[in-house]
């Protein structure tokens, strides 16, 4: 996407007053009939636009700024390098081999700094039984076993020739590991070639560039297909650069437990290389060979907890998810967040940083259920979170940059400019289900914060998709963001590899995360007059866009959500008690 170069001015005095003035306010009430009014700053110009596609932020010290550059610059580049390494080298599936290596090599990187045994950081595991949809049955889902693929080979059989095999991985480090669908089961089978449904006759392989949807290969099994190969890539995932790398990407997807033969992914080359084959020789066959193992393991979330000074009993988390293969998607995402756990633990231990108010939460497992099962068993008070996904994709090599994706908001309604969808897809939004609130306000202003130390760094926003853990808080009504890259063409391919991932944007990425959740921790009196302001740029641009569209419906459900935002940011910053709100 482009980006204008835009420049950064300095808070002016008239702001430094409103500020004291601000505080003494602060400081004398906190009853909830102070009037917006007397909050209400004058308007001005010293303004963050340092790169990032979406409404402007006001220039401060405030907010997530107390904390951004303690974490961009705590972050280790070299201690992260090696965890990446670690946990690209699993092809991690719910509770399987290399599910549970990561999730035990994590717990062992935070004990390391006292988490589990110094005062005031807590770390445990929750555990609850693996449970999926099963074949032949979508109405529930059941208790399966965990699901550790060993190794997978497809070779085309011309005669008179040596078997080529186009795709083949015997280990997790393997190039072509996705290669066979998460519950896929072991198998060895051998047919002549149909690439059409139609044409499909019994002891056949089907070769299809359509995707392996559970339908599709009942109807195979149906009309006597001896295996299904799937050659299925999502419309995004282009290479950007030209190269035509997507030509030997292998998607990445999953089935239902209990598939009756063998399935597995090929990407658009190795399909073209059958299709020859076949057309040069009609006799040309294809052996497929998968093995994998099934274990009854039940599914393990990591849970650490940095507790708060004044209100521990209320925790914001942060939430990223280690099942999936690739690095970007989520090993960065997992590594991230633990360099950010690391560094709390550093900072508040040596005195470099006060123990925030609200605890904060770090989850480590399976997404969406680790963020339930921690919802669910939790005695704190859930204040919100965030998700941790996919924070390190490079732009050199795969064109995508850093994303705020905002909780349902009217924007979700209706996108105008600045907003736009990713082509990841808009999520139907019901406008009176809203529940207004500034935690995009203290996100975006976390951005900049990173991007006023970090020259050139390409940020931008977008309406609500879905489709990560920030979905279970938006199911509860809580504040939340997904923090993450898009469009990163290797998304769910065998190519999102360590080659692909930026360490740098990873730390950047990291620290506004970390940042945004501290700010939301530990909000402070002098950190609302940034939000205001912040939040009066975003009322002016969406409004002015939803009536520029002729929109006064959207442009009505912007000033309602906006005016609920000012109210929450008012009652978190000046600690209102939720009785007098």
């Amino acid at each position: 996407m482009p980006m204008m170069d835009r420049t950064c001015r300095l808070r002016s005095s008239a702001t430094v007053l409103a500020l004291a003035l601000l505080t003494l306010l602060a400081c004398r009430s906190s009853r909830t009939d102070i009037p917006l009014a007397a909050l209400e700053l004058p308007p001005g110009e010293q303004l963050l636009e340092l790169g990032h596609k979406g409404p402007a932020v006001v220039a401060g010290s405030s907010g997530p700024a107390r904390f951004a550059g303690l974490f961009n610059e705590d972050f280790d580049p070299s201690h992260a390098r090696s965890l990446l390494a670690f946990v690209d080298g699993f092809y991690r599936a719910p509770a399987n081999d290399g599910y549970e290596a990561v999730l035990d090599r994590i717990a062992a990187e935070l004990r390391e700094v006292g988490f589990g045994s110094e005062p005031g950081l807590e770390l445990f595991f929750l555990e609850e039984p693996l449970e999926s949809f099963v074949w032949g049955d979508r109405s529930a889902r059941h208790v399966v076993p965990a699901w550790t693929p060993l190794a997978a080979r497809v070779a085309v059989l011309s005669p008179n020739r040596e078997p080529r095999y186009v795709h083949r991985f015997e280990g997790p480090l393997d190039e072509d590991r996705t290669m066979l669908p998460v519950n896929a089961p072991s198998g060895e089978a051998v047919g002549t070639v149909a690439f059409d449904l139609e044409d499909l006759e019994p002891g056949q392989v089907l070769v299809m560039r359509a995707s392996p949807r559970p339908s599709v290969i009942r109807r195979a099994v149906a009309d006597g297909a001896v295996a299904v190969l799937s050659a299925d890539l999502e419309a995004y995932t282009v290479d950007p650069t030209g190269a035509e790398r997507h030509l030997d990407a292998i998607r990445y997807t999953r089935l239902p437990y209990g598939a009756p033969i063998p399935v597995c992914m090929i990407s658009p080359r190795a399909y073209e290389t059958i299709e020859s084959a076949c057309l040069a020789d009609p006799t040309t066959t294809v052996r497929v060979e998968a093995s994998v193992r099934f274990d009854e393991r039940p599914l393990r979330t990591l849970v650490a907890i940095v507790r708060g000074a004044d209100r521990p009993q209320e925790g914001f988390s942060i939430a990223s998810h280690l099942q999936e293969p690739g690095t970007n998607d989520n090993a960065t995402g997992v590594v991230g967040l633990l360099e950010s756990a690391r560094s709390l633990a550093r900072l508040v231990r040596d005195g470099r940083l006060e123990r925030p108010s609200r605890s904060l939460v770090f989850l480590w497992g399976d997404e969406f259920r680790q963020t339930i099962m921690w919802l669910d068993s939790t005695d704190m008070k859930p204040i919100g979170g965030l998700s941790s996904d996919m924070t390190g994709a490079s732009f050199a090599e795969t064109g995508a940059i850093c994303l705020l994706e905002r909780m349902p908001d009217p924007g979700a309604v209706r996108a105008l400019p600045p907003d736009e969808h990713t082509p990841w897809g808009q999520h139907e939004v019901d406008p009176d289900s809203l529940v207004p609130n500034g935690l995009a306000v203290i996100a975006r202003c976390a951005l900049a914060d990173v991007a006023a130390l970090e020259s050139g760094w390409q940020t931008a926003e977008h309406p609500y998709e879905g489709g990560s853990d920030h979905d279970m808080y938006v199911a509860r009504g809580l504040p939340t963001a997904l923090i993450w890259h898009f469009t990163d063409f290797t998304y769910h391919t065998s190519l999102d590899r360590l080659g692909m991932v930026d360490v740098g944007e990873m730390r950047r990425t990291a620290a506004a995360i970390m940042a945004t959740a501290l700010a939301v921790a530990d909000p402070r009196p002098a950190d609302l007059d940034r939000y205001l302001r912040t939040l009066d740029q975003e009322r002016k641009v969406r409004v002015d866009a939803a009536l520029a569209a002729g929109d006064e419906e959207l442009a009505q459900h912007w000033r309602d959500w906006c005016e609920g935002a000012r109210h929450w940011l008012r009652y978190e910053c000046l600690r209102i008690p939720e009785t007098e709100r």
